[in-house]
C-alpha cells in the first residue's frame, strides 16, 4: 500500500501539473528500505562526518573506528584515539584528548580535558577545563570542577566535584537508595582516598582528605582528615589453624 517518491511523476501528470528534476548525488538520495540499507546510509553519514570533522582540525588516528552523532560539535586541535562512539547532545571544546574505547553522551567537555581510555561520559555531565577522568571511570549527572582528577575505577553519580580535586582509585557515590537520587557535594583541593565511598546526601568541605577505604556517610568540614573504616585485628598464628582445620574436610 506504499507510494513510492517517484510515483509523483505520474500522479502530477494524470493532474496535468508541471514537473521539473535536479542532478544528485546517489548518496543523497538512495532509499532506506531495510535494515541493510539503513546500515549503508549510516556507513556513509559517518565517512562525510569524519572528514569534515578532519577538515576543520580534528584528528582522528583510526577514523573508520569512530562514530559520531548527527550533532556532535567539536573544536579545533582535539585528538580522538579509535573506537570511541559519540551519542547526541556532546560538545567538545579545543585541545581535548579522548583517548580509546570511550563513549560521550549529552555532555560538555571544556578545554584541556583529558578522558579515558575506556571511560564512559553520561548524560547530564559538565567536564570542566583540564580536568582528567582516566580508565574505567563513569561520570553522570555530575559537575568535575577544573583541573581534577579521577584516574581510574571510579564512579561519581548527581554530583558536584569542585576544582584541583583528586578522587582515588575505586571511589564512588552512592545516590541512589533504591527508590530515590541523593547529591554529593566535593570541594575544592580535597584528596579523597581510594576506595572510599560517599553516602549521598553527602557533603565534603573544601581541602578535606579521606582516608583510604573509608565510608564516608556524615558531611566532613574544610580542612578535615576523615577516617571511617574498621581497625584492623591481626591474630597471630590463625592463618596455620584455619588451614590445618579446613584440610580435616578434604
Amino acid at each position: 500500500g506504499e507510494y513510492y517518491l517517484t510515483d509523483t511523476i505520474k500522479l502530477a501528470k494524470h493532474d496535468g501539473l508541471f514537473s521539473s528534476y535536479i542532478i544528485a548525488d546517489e548518496d543523497e538520495v538512495m532509499g532506506v528500505n531495510s535494515r541493510s540499507d539503513l546500515a549503508m546510509a549510516e556507513k556513509i553519514f559517518q565517512k562525510q562526518k569524519r572528514q569534515e570533522f578532519m577538515t576543520a582540525g580534528v584528528t582522528l588516528i583510526d577514523p573508520e573506528t569512530v562514530y559520531f552523532s548527527y550533532d556532535t560539535e567539536i573544536e579545533n586541535d582535539v585528538i580522538i584515539e579509535p573506537n570511541v562512539v559519540f551519542l547526541e547532545g556532546v560538545k567538545i571544546s579545543k585541545n581535548v584528548r579522548i583517548n580509546a574505547f570511550s563513549y560521550l553522551e549529552k555532555c560538555i567537555v571544556e578545554e584541556g580535558v583529558q578522558i579515558g581510555p575506556f571511560a564512559r561520559i553520561r548524560p547530564e555531565t559538565t567536564l570542566k577545563s583540564k580536568c582528567k577522568i582516566g580508565n574505567f571511570c563513569e561520570i553522570k549527572k555530575s559537575t568535575v570542577g577544573e583541573g581534577t582528577k579521577i584516574s581510574h575505577l571510579s564512579y561519581i553519580g548527581n554530583a558536584v566535584v569542585g576544582n584541583n580535586t583528586n578522587i582515588g582509585a575505586g571511589s564512588i557515590t552512592c545516590n541512589y537508595d533504591g527508590y530515590n537520587k541523593f547529591s554529593t557535594t566535593i570541594g575544592n583541593n580535597c584528596f579523597v582516598g581510594s576506595n572510599t565511598i560517599m553516602i549521598a546526601p553527602v557533603e565534603l568541605g573544601d581541602n578535606c582528605l579521606t582516608a583510604a577505604g573509608s565510608i564516608i556517610t556524615k558531611n566532613v568540614e574544610e580542612d578535615d582528615l576523615v577516617v571511617a573504616r574498621s581497625e584492623q585485628i591481626n591474630l597471630k598464628g590463625k592463618a596455620k589453624i584455619y588451614r590445618e582445620k579446613r584440610n580435616l574436610f578434604k
